[in-house]
């Protein structure tokens, strides 16, 4: 089994365990790109450029802003948002370095 390395975002929350609702922790997302995540970010595999922290943080510029509340409803239903946690990766803390 391959091991893949995600840096979360300390504010994150914890990930839900599976079948829970969605709390917007970010792993899946960081994981690999959902299909409105490949368009914004070109690829297909690694952390999607279109996850952000802060409402304050814009993906789209300003000629696509009108679309923004669209492609959020579009993105929340492709990742199942709300419904229920489907992302079976397991997360671990990373060791401390001293």
């Amino acid at each position: 089994m391959a091991h893949q390395v995600i840096h979360i975002h300390p504010a994150a929350p914890l990930k839900p365990v599976l079948g829970a609702p969605c709390n917007g922790c970010g792993v899946c997302c960081l994981a690999e790109p959902c299909p409105l995540g490949q368009v914004i970010s070109r690829k297909r595999h690694g952390a999607c450029d279109a996850l952000r922290w802060s409402d304050a943080e814009g993906v789209l510029g300003p000629r696509w802003r009108w679309a923004a509340p669209l492609l959020r409803r579009l993105a929340r239903r492709w990742i199942a948002a709300g419904v229920g946690c489907d992302a079976t990766l397991q997360t671990l803390p990373s060791e401390q370095k001293t």
